[in-house]
C-alpha cells in the first residue's frame, strides 16, 4: 500500500481552492491557507491549478492531490493526459481527474489516461466520479482512489443538501480501491459519518477554506 494512501487513511484532507476573480485566488494566498490547515492537523491537501500546486509544494510536505480545472462544462477536471502530466510535474503526489464515462477532449479513455500517468510519472490517480457505476468502472480502469466528488454535479445526478453518504457506502462495499468522500461535507459530524460509511479518507473544502461561502451561511441564518 502506498505511503501516500496510508498517510490519509481515516483522516482529513483539506481542499485549498479559490474561484476565479476572488480576492483569495492567488498562489501565495493558497499557500498560506495550506500552511494554516496543515497546522490544524490536516493529513493531506487537494489543490487546483499548476501555479498553486507548485507554490504549495514548496511550503508543505503533506500528500498533495492535484488537479487542473480547464473549462466549465462536461469534462473539465484535469480533462486530458497533457493536463494530468502537468499536474504531476508541478509536484502533486496524486493526480485527480474526471472519473466519469463522458468523452474527453483528447479522445482518450479513462483507462488509457490512468495507465499513461502511472507509466510516465509513477504518481497515483484519483478518479472523481458521480455515480456508483462510474466508481466501479474507475476502479476497474486502474484508479488508485475513487472519489464521490462529482455526485450531484453531473446532468444525470441529483444534488443533495449534504454529502452523498449512500454512494460512499455502496462503493466502499463493492470495490477494494480506497473510496474518498468528497462533496458538500459541511460539518465535523458529516465527516465522521463518511468515515463510518466506509470512506478511506474525507476531503473537505468549502466549509474550511472558502470564507465567502461560509459567511453567506451565517448571513442567511441571521436573516
Amino acid at each position: 500500500m502506498s505511503d501516500v494512501l496510508e498517510a490519509v487513511r481515516a483522516r482529513l484532507v483539506v481542499s485549498c481552492q479559490a474561484y476565479p476573480g476572488e480576492p483569495m485566488n492567488s498562489p501565495a494566498t493558497m499557500r498560506a491557507v495550506a500552511e494554516a490547515v496543515a497546522a490544524g492537523g490536516a493529513a493531506g491537501l487537494r489543490v487546483q491549478g499548476i501555479a498553486d500546486i507548485a507554490e504549495i509544494r514548496t511550503a508543505v510536505e503533506l500528500p498533495l492531490i492535484g488537479l487542473w480545472k480547464d473549462g466549465h462544462d462536461d469534462v473539465f477536471i484535469t480533462p486530458t493526459l497533457d493536463h494530468a502530466l502537468a499536474v504531476a510535474e508541478a509536484g502533486a503526489d496524486v493526480v485527480a481527474l474526471d472519473g466519469t464515462q463522458r468523452p474527453r477532449p483528447d479522445g482518450r479513455s479513462l483507462a488509457e489516461i490512468i495507465e499513461a500517468i502511472h507509466d510516465r510519472t509513477g504518481k497515483l490517480v484519483m478518479a472523481d466520479c458521480s455515480t456508483f457505476e462510474e466508481g466501479v468502472a474507475a476502479a476497474e480502469a486502474g484508479a488508485d482512489l475513487v472519489g464521490t466528488t462529482l455526485s450531484g454535479y453531473t446532468p444525470y445526478t441529483t444534488k443533495t443538501d449534504g454529502p452523498d453518504l449512500d454512494l460512499v457506502a455502496r462503493l466502499a462495499a463493492a470495490i477494494s480501491t480506497p473510496v474518498v468522500a468528497e462533496g458538500r461535507i459541511h460539518t465535523p459530524d458529516q465527516a465522521a459519518q463518511a468515515v463510518a460509511a466506509g470512506a478511506w479518507t474525507v476531503v473537505v473544502g468549502t466549509a474550511i477554506t472558502h470564507p465567502t461561502t461560509i459567511t453567506s451561511w451565517f448571513v442567511n441564518a441571521v436573516k
